[in-house]
């Protein structure tokens, strides 16, 4: 097999990474500051899939329009979510966060049904993202790239907001100490209120990212949700960089795993993660 075709396969993989890392990033973020393990996160990536068929392939919306359109919307409902029904339970232990979170999912899958109905949906690609590119001698879908370079600006701006702006500097120092914080000064709840909407309309833009290229289904976001664990899982609960490291990993193990080892594809992904628990239970880039 030759390099060129090794390169094509990383560049797939890629693909796969960043669409991953959209619904990752988010779970983590929230995860990390407010130390919630939200199972209905796939279900706010379903509802962002929705939304952007409903703003783009039904209303006629411009694209660019629909994407943003799209994930603010997540955003308000994660912003009402975590008001009226995450704050209460902060002080429980996580397993009453999974059961709550479970609930949403169930509420949020049979709301799409109502509202949408339960059959397939798929929008046509923008006309100025449509057709490929010719890349190490084969075609590669332009859209494609887009994602990968969403992706790849949606790292950048997390860690530019993070880490170079003094929000980003409030936001690691109550995610290390809620009480300080709060003694310090800081609207706690506030920023807990922000920062689960901002991690619903990532993951709102990864859906909406999603429909010119996979069906729009009830049943999508739990499929992403399990891979979204994984990443978090091999990367580190709570961790961004980690979450795009893992993000990456199970990428590049699903396109070469599909090249190399088809019958076994999927189980290379789970293998990693279970490696990982067995050798390093804290993920490789460890700490909230």
């Amino acid at each position: 097999m030759d390099a060129a075709t090794l390169l094509y396969q990383g560049l797939v993989g890629l693909n796969v990474a960043m669409s991953l890392w959209l619904v990752a990033a988010g779970l983590t973020f929230a995860f990390g500051v407010l130390g919630i393990l939200n199972f209905a996160h796939g279900s706010l990536y379903m509802l962002g899939a929705y939304l952007g068929f409903t703003f783009y392939g039904s209303l006629d919306l411009d694209f660019w329009l629909a994407l943003p359109l799209a994930a603010v919307t997540v955003g308000l409902l994660g912003v009402l979510l975590e008001r009226f029904f995450f704050r209460p339970i902060y002080h429980l232990d996580e397993a009453y966060h999974l059961i709550l979170t479970f609930g949403f999912v169930l509420i949020l899958a049979d709301a799409v049904r109502i509202g949408w109905g339960g059959v397939f949906l798929i929008p046509p690609l923008p006309s100025g993202l449509a057709g490929t590119v010719r890349i190490l001698g084969r075609g590669f879908s332009v859209y494609n790239l887009f994602v990968i370079a969403a992706g790849l600006a949606v790292a950048v701006a997390l860690w530019l907001l993070l880490d170079r702006t003094w929000w980003g500097r409030k936001v690691r120092a109550t995610a290390s100490d809620r009480e300080m914080a709060s003694t310090l000064g800081i609207d706690t709840h506030r920023l807990f209120s922000v920062v689960f909407g901002l991690a619903a309309a990532i993951a709102g833009l990864g859906g909406a990212l999603s429909i010119p290229v996979q069906v729009v289904t009830p049943g999508v976001g739990t499929a992403i949700i399990i891979e979204a664990f994984i990443i978090t899982v091999i990367g580190g609960l709570g961790n961004l960089s980690g979450a795009f490291v893992g993000a990456l990993i199970v990428g590049l193990a699903t396109a070469y795993g599909i090249l190399f080892f088809p019958a076994i594809e999927l189980f290379l992904v789970y293998l990693i993660m279970a490696l990982v628990l067995l050798f390093r239970p804290q993920g490789l880039f460890s700490g909230r």
